[in-house]
């Protein structure tokens, strides 16, 4: 008695986990209704991949992080402008799969691949692995933890620089963030095992990416600034970007701070010889190392590679061959081949080069329904000079807007955008902004002409407002005036840097907070994540609560579910592993629910999952009448998120009367013209499609 009075743990028991249930009500939920991109389709059969075989029991060779760590991020700059061999990033687990195959790849076929990596590509400057879409992409649609990600393949790579992209004060999102969630950012991406840091702005706009340089500069790690390639420097059209441009450039990111500057051809527009004289003209202009990324679109990666690296390129960025060409980086593999009988030929294995391409053949098929479709070089890239990472995810963005099969109009739109922006530089954010205009312009047949005549009276993706209105900074030779003027609406532009003029994020604040909602301790991970995407990161936290951990499920699975007959095994942790069977699946019921007769663990189960193809008659919705102004429609197809009005609101022209997404790309609904609410035709969560009727209006 005396020990249970001196033990009340003892009565404090824990919360049931129950993580087999949760896992087979997801794998009923795909099994009925598919994945979003895949869609409702039998699982195939793949082969077992070919993991390379590797002695465990060796220690893994010492690299670049070791490097680091005892030398500092100035040791790691000497060292690399000692070397004469050209050093070779690596993108296979970052940008290689965002450019190829929309950001889909998962934790799991990255950690079964991540220590033989560590032990076959001892030699590598870097491993590019995050960063970029991967973390919202993580939360939103892999439905895992981008910082367990992180955390994890530090752990089986602890050889290898890991490197991440930074979009300066947009992190890893889309819009601006105050300076100190910026700087807290940098601080946990460090702790958890970033070491390299590829800072840019969508602009090329040096004051917006000082605040992110001084971040990493405080945290010990590496600052690679780097500027955003675009246009031409031999086109004589083109004089805007010409390369006294460049060098003017390289002079101020090396003045902010930068231990590496970084050359970033996002779409790939670098040509060899302009590659040669770039490259050149740079080593001439600044003292520090010079690190190029480019995408292989063209086809002429591999050539304008060479060039580089004859001109005196330190370090480029490639991928396995299996994970590398069109939209993705140049081959490592084949680059080794390019350069046989060079003395600046990359030190790596040709060999485990090639083992690792095998690896990533197999696993690339469970992919094969977000692959772009591109299976060729694509020279079109130099007239609409789309970001390599952008395409897969802007073709998936035009299918879910009802839009892809005219894809072609809108990479054409794409460069008519462009234009009509003033030729800025085009990387995420501000790509995806030419994005969602051309989107929006090709969804609703629009031209130049019309925007520039009645664009008073259109509301314009939320991207392009926010753009217009300076959020994302200022481009080179600024906006044109009278769009300006027409997409801001007589709001006033920012001039100053964004950041200035936020408030600071209250980190304590959002942690209790969080901690309410979530009712668990929350990390520091957590808060941050909360503070970048506050309601992606919910709705992953209502996914973790339903369903559990998905990330433990194969990728076949994950995606497409179970076939019939099918027996899989599943390993929830080290040691412990749950065996399940398909055994048949019920019809209908009338409330559209089916049920699943499952083994588990060899007893029977049953789960019950609702058929989101059976669906009760629903009313067609209204379609608005375009001639009449009191009709305000949905421009795009998607959900409402918010209702701002009820009937009988007075509204002044310009007020927000309700909110739309479609695949990450809001619009704000304005009242064209002072008035009342007649009648509200929606609801807050209402799927929508282009011309249904939102709101109607009395003058």
């Amino acid at each position: 008695t005396s020990f249970i009075d001196v033990s009340p743990e003892l009565f404090l028991f824990p919360k049931r986990k129950d993580r087999g249930t949760k896992m087979l009500n997801y794998i009923g939920s795909v099994t009925v209704n598919g994945f979003p991109g895949v869609g409702k389709k039998e699982k195939p059969i793949f082969p077992d991949a070919r993991i390379p075989n590797v002695l465990h029991s060796e220690p893994i060779k010492n690299g670049t992080k070791q490097i680091l760590d005892e030398r500092g991020a100035d040791g790691l700059v000497k060292w690399v402008q000692d070397q004469n061999r050209v050093l070779l990033t690596d993108t296979t687990f970052r940008d290689a799969h965002q450019s190829l195959l929309a950001t889909r790849i998962r934790t799991k076929d990255l950690h079964q691949i991540a220590e033989p990596t560590a032990r076959m590509l001892p030699n590598l400057f870097s491993a590019e692995m995050w960063g970029g879409a991967t973390f919202d992409v993580a939360y939103r649609f892999l439905k895992e933890d981008p910082w367990e990600r992180l955390l994890d393949l530090r752990e089986k790579m602890p050889n290898v620089l890991f490197q991440m992209l930074l979009r300066s004060s947009n992190a890893v999102g889309y819009k601006n963030y105050p300076d100190n969630l910026i700087q807290k950012f940098v601080e946990c991406s460090a702790q958890a095992g970033i070491d390299v840091f590829r800072i840019f702005d969508s602009l090329n706009w040096v004051e917006g990416m000082r605040v992110a340089i001084d971040a990493v500069r405080d945290t010990g790690k590496i600052a690679e600034a780097t500027m955003c390639y675009t246009g031409d420097i031999h086109d004589p059209l083109r004089s805007k970007y010409d390369l006294n441009y460049y060098k003017n450039l390289a002079k101020e990111l090396e003045a902010s701070g930068a231990h590496i500057l970084g050359i970033k051809d996002m779409a790939g527009l670098l040509k060899p010889n302009a590659a040669y004289d770039l490259v050149s003209a740079l080593k001439e202009t600044v003292s520090i190392p010079i690190h190029l990324h480019t995408h292989d679109t063209s086809g002429n990666g591999i050539l304008t590679y060479t060039k580089a690296i004859e001109a005196g390129v330190d370090i480029v960025d490639v991928a396995v061959s299996s994970m590398a060409g069109q939209t993705s980086q140049p081959s490592a593999n084949t680059l080794y081949y390019a350069l046989g009988g060079n003395e600046r030929q990359p030190d790596v294995n040709i060999d485990s080069l090639e083992k690792l391409s095998h690896y990533w053949e197999d696993v690339r098929k469970y992919y094969a329904p977000f692959e772009s479709g591109m299976n060729a070089p694509h020279t079109e890239v130099y007239m609409h000079e789309m970001p390599g990472g952008q395409y897969s995810n802007l073709q998936q963005q035009a299918k879910a807007v009802g839009l892809g099969d005219r894809f072609d109009e809108v990479k054409v739109m794409y460069r008519r955008v462009n234009d009509m922006f003033g030729d800025i530089v085009k990387v995420t954010p501000s790509s995806k902004v030419v994005g969602d205009m051309a989107l929006f312009m090709v969804q609703n047949h629009l031209t130049e002409q019309d925007v520039l005549e009645r664009g008073h009276s259109m509301d314009f993706p939320g991207s392009v407002v926010e753009m217009f209105s300076g959020d994302l900074g200022q481009p080179y030779g600024g906006f044109p005036k009278k769009l300006q003027e027409i997409i801001l609406k007589g709001k006033e532009p920012l001039t100053v840097r964004p950041g200035e003029l936020l408030e600071p994020v209250d980190f304590d604040a959002l942690k209790e907070e969080l901690f309410h909602k979530l009712g668990r301790e929350v990390t520091i991970f957590d808060v941050v994540a909360y503070a970048l995407y506050p309601k992606v990161f919910m709705d992953y936290e209502k996914v973790a609560e339903l369903y559990g951990s998905v990330s433990v499920l194969d990728t076949p699975t994950f995606f497409y579910g179970m076939r019939l007959g099918e027996e899989i095994n599943v390993e929830i942790e080290q040691g412990k592993t749950l065996m399940v069977k398909l055994v048949s699946i019920g019809e209908p019921q009338p409330d559209g629910n089916r049920i699943l007769y499952l083994e588990f663990n060899g007893q029977p189960r049953e789960i019950v999952v609702k058929d989101e193809s059976v669906k009760a008659t629903v009313a067609q919705r209204v379609k608005g009448n375009r001639e009449n102004p009191n009709h305000i429609s949905a421009t795009m197809p998607g959900t409402v998120i918010k209702v701002v009005v009820k009937e009988g609101d007075e509204v002044k022209k310009g007020d927000s009367m309700a909110i739309t997404e479609a695949m990450k790309m809001e619009t704000t609904v304005q009242a064209p013209f002072n008035g009342k609410v007649k009648k509200v035709y929606v609801n807050d969560g209402d799927a929508i499609q282009t011309g249904d009727l939102l709101i109607e209006l009395d003058h």
